[in-house]
């Protein structure tokens, strides 16, 4: 059968902004805080009403003018988010199915991750696809966390920005996936999480700031090594953009320059399964030949994937 893996990847950003400098006063930070540790000036968020859903009909509005794509071909359509429509039930990926009127044999199905989930929805979906014959997939990312935050919690409200994005896998791809590598601890859940049935996100940021030093370049390290690479051989590192602060000290970690482990999420905030799909669609007009993807947070959990342009 032929190679699946990545044909195009279309996004959808709401026009709306929350600005952090312009509330800077209001949180008590200043704004070389803003600008230089968090990183986010500004933060993208859906209008109010606006459900997981509609985030992923608009990314896949966005894909329909795609060379080669035919909505009657898709055969498998998959949302990673942890926020979905109403309260999960019917599963989001077919609530989506139904609002787009895909093919009635196409397959739906949700995958319930936060930070890591794109790495871990490639290797899902291209897996998938391959096992049973498919060839016309839509990954959909989709998690917006407008929808649990406290308003008052400077600690979340900060961070997160809204956004969706759709990767068609395909084959004849511009990219394909490598074996991926994985990483879970669940006993430090606690760290991001909705601690009880209708309240708000809680994090405690020192746990998150830690796990991203120590495990995710043990990770990234191990990865490199299993699959007989090296960084001279890695084109671009596109890290999960969880903050500036951990994106600049995860690259000097590595040992690697800021140009090629940047961070770019400075007007949108952190989108969570979002942030390296919208890191990555730009790029695929001129791909740089071999990208390594890094997803780390909630769960906790975290996932390596070298990406290598076909073309």
């Amino acid at each position: 059968m032929a190679m699946i893996g990545i044909r195009a990847i279309a996004s959808y950003v709401p026009p709306r902004r929350v600005s952090n400098l312009e509330r800077r006063d209001a949180v008590g930070k200043d704004e070389a805080f803003i600008r230089d540790k968090i990183g986010f000036e500004s933060l993208s968020r859906r209008d109010p009403g606006m459900e997981t859903s509609d985030l992923c009909v608009q990314a896949y509005r966005a894909l329909e003018s795609r060379p080669g794509f035919d909505p009657a071909s898709v055969d498998c359509v998959i949302v990673c988010t942890q926020n979905p429509d109403a309260h999960g039930l019917p599963h989001t990926s077919a609530v989506v199915h139904g609002k787009l009127g895909l093919p009635s044999g196409a397959a739906s199905f949700d995958i319930s991750l936060g930070c890591s989930g794109y790495v871990y929805g490639l290797a899902v979906a291209t897996a998938f696809m391959q096992a049973n014959g498919l060839r016309s997939g839509l990954l959909f990312t989709a998690d917006p966390y407008s929808k649990i935050l406290d308003p008052q919690d400077w600690d979340t409200e900060l961070l997160f920005g809204d956004a969706a994005t759709v990767t068609w896998l395909a084959p004849d791809p511009v990219y394909r996936c490598r074996p991926a590598i994985f990483g879970s601890d669940g006993s430090m859940g606690h760290s991001i999480a909705v601690p009880a049935p209708g309240k708000p996100l809680a994090m405690l940021g020192s746990n998150v700031f830690k796990f991203s030093m120590t495990v995710v370049p043990e990770q990234v390290q191990a990865y490199l090594a299993r699959e007989r690479l090296s960084f001279d051989d890695i084109d671009l590192v596109l890290l999960h953009q969880g903050s500036r602060f951990i994106v600049d000290n995860l690259g000097r970690k590595l040992g690697l320059r800021p140009d090629k482990a940047p961070f770019e999420a400075g007007q949108l905030g952190n989108t969570v399964s979002s942030t390296l799909p919208l890191m990555l669609e730009p790029r695929l007009a001129a791909p740089p030949g071999r990208i390594l993807l890094c997803g780390f947070g909630v769960g906790l959990s975290w996932a390596t994937m070298a990406i290598e342009c076909v073309s």
